[in-house]
């Protein structure tokens, strides 16, 4: 499940799909134009664009040392900067680093902007990244505030839509707001990503039992681990295994004669039912809520705690960090689903508010 969104990128524009990921730094776009036919009619054609133009060897971004991206730049055989983005789920996209102009509809341009051309991806879209590093589209185009909402699945249908502002939103007078937490540069830990939006949860309810996990697990130790960020661009929610055994434990002390044995859901998800078990484990189950700092919640109603996996199985939208080989508590998108989501960067704040997203 994804938030796409789709900005018309070039002079003159190409509307461009893109996933909307606040757990990266590099926009990128399709660039695959030597691609049979069949190509998804939204990779961009830099040939068409007079605003295009491709970072060279010597620019200050292609240094090796460059600490922005997962693997180093470097120079190809061209003599233009090359880049590969290495991401949790294992995905990789590579291309050229190049600068180009985003066009908005009331005709406001933002400068050139450095974004990835990928020729080599597996994705039908490219990423809109929107974490707090330097070269992040909001960060670059000086973005003071977003929003988005993460429409409802429909079964195991993926709905490519929802709704995504730049700037104020018309509902933001009803939104509850939790400070992020901010970390000095001299306090960069190894485990810990610097540039994400970190939140201070403090505790998981099941059907209204507040679970016995200490808040200290959900805040970065000394070395970084324990951080709780929240990530448009991951599916489900990850939780390190002292948080997530106690979920575990709870949901077995509930439904676990109906637990699907042994079946573990694309190396995460291993809280699993048949279809046949699927509606009673949920109803039993009952309501999860994630509390946060100024009692600020996410509440996940009974009938959403279980997604719809494929095959007639239903899973518990969590997994364990360890997974993804990370040390971290992750909020995925399959929890932010009807509401709103606001990065409000002037004031270093998330706001969240309840909505039927269409």
């Amino acid at each position: 499940m994804a938030l796409i969104v789709t900005l018309p990128i070039g002079t003159p524009p190409q509307d461009q799909q893109m996933v909307l990921d606040t757990g990266s730094q590099l926009s990128w776009i399709q660039c695959n134009k030597k691609l049979p036919k069949r190509t998804p009619p939204t990779t961009f054609d830099p040939s068409l664009s007079s605003s295009f133009s491709v970072l060279p060897c010597n620019h200050p971004l292609c240094k090796p040392r460059i600490p922005d991206f997962t693997l180093p730049t470097s120079c190809d055989q061209n003599r233009l900067c090359h880049y590969s983005y290495f991401y949790a789920d294992g995905t990789l996209a590579e291309g050229n680093l190049v600068r180009e102009k985003i066009t908005f509809p009331n005709s406001q341009t933002t400068p050139p902007l450095i974004l990835g051309c990928a020729t080599e991806s597996r994705d039908a879209e490219g990423i809109l990244g929107m974490n707090l590093g330097r070269y992040s589209f909001v960060s670059q185009a000086k973005v003071q505030k977003f929003s988005y909402c993460v429409p409802r699945k429909q079964g195991n249908k993926i709905m490519p839509s929802g709704t995504f502002y730049l700037g104020q939103n018309p509902n933001s007078h009803m939104f509850q707001y939790i400070n992020l937490l901010t970390f000095p540069q001299s306090q960069r830990m190894p485990n810990m990503d610097p540039l994400a939006y970190t939140l201070g949860m403090v505790r998981i309810k099941i059907g209204g039992k507040k679970l016995n996990i200490s808040e200290k697990v959900f805040r970065p130790d000394a070395g970084g681990s324990g951080q709780t960020m929240i990530d448009s661009g991951t599916q489900y929610t990850f939780l390190v295994e002292e948080a997530y055994s106690k979920v575990r434990d709870e949901v077995v002390r509930l439904v676990g004669p109906k637990l699907k044995k042994g079946y573990v859901f694309g190396e995460s998800l291993d809280m699993c039912f048949d279809a046949i078990n699927s509606v009673q484990a949920g109803q039993a189950i009952g309501d999860m809520t994630l509390e946060f700092e100024n009692g600020v919640e996410i509440l996940i109603n009974k009938e959403n705690v279980l997604d719809d996996v494929g095959g007639g199985v239903h899973c518990v939208g969590i997994g364990r960090s360890q997974s993804l080989g990370i040390a971290s508590n992750i909020i995925g998108n399959f929890h932010q689903q009807n509401l709103w989501v606001e990065f409000d960067l002037s004031n270093k704040r998330v706001g969240f508010g309840k909505v039927e997203c269409k």
